[in-house]
């Protein structure tokens, strides 16, 4: 009888441990996304940090097919019919716009946002050098999809056209 105690306890241990482990995520933020511009795009994106990265996650619908320019702006205002309250790209470290995996680009810049046929879009990029909270924080800025792709190489904002949807960034 010892044994099945010891049995039994061991077994719900592992299980007490185990749920502790998959209902402790770490911190997040969200945002829900508004169509700006006239256009008719909606959806929500995901932030997390893990092993020293931001995770970005996105679902997007109302986009036309192609690929977006996707950043991350300073201000946490999106109330701007064009979303330009959201001001330019978040750039903690004064540098000038650029490709997201180079070492100068602004905080902001992403990879782009490729939307389907339907319009639709699934995004997930981990980025170095951007944080949920501190100086390299998102929370309280905006997340912008803008119209057109981002070159990555125009000044200041990759030529990326006009605000189409802009979401506030706030912790979950």
């Amino acid at each position: 009888m010892n044994r099945q105690v010891t049995y039994v306890l061991s077994v719900l241990s592992i299980a007490v441990l185990g749920a502790c482990a998959t209902s402790m995520s770490g911190p997040s933020a969200s945002a829900t996304l508004a169509a700006r511009s006239g256009s008719t795009v909606s959806g929500s994106v995901v932030f997390s940090e893990a092993a020293g990265k931001l995770r970005i996650e996105a679902t997007v619908a109302g986009l036309t097919p192609g690929e977006h320019g996707f950043h991350v702006h300073e201000a946490g205002d999106c109330s701007a019919p064009d979303a330009t309250s959201a001001k330019g790209h978040f750039n903690p470290a004064g540098k000038m716009h650029g490709h997201y995996d180079t070492a100068d680009h602004h905080g902001g810049d992403m990879p782009n946002l490729v939307a389907n046929a339907q319009g639709e879009a699934r995004y997930s990029v981990e980025v170095s050098g951007l944080s949920l909270d501190g100086p390299n924080g998102v929370l309280r800025r905006s997340v912008v999809i803008h119209a057109d792709p981002d070159d990555y190489k125009s000044q200041p904002a990759g030529n990326s056209g006009k605000r189409i949807a802009c979401g506030v960034i706030a912790a979950r």
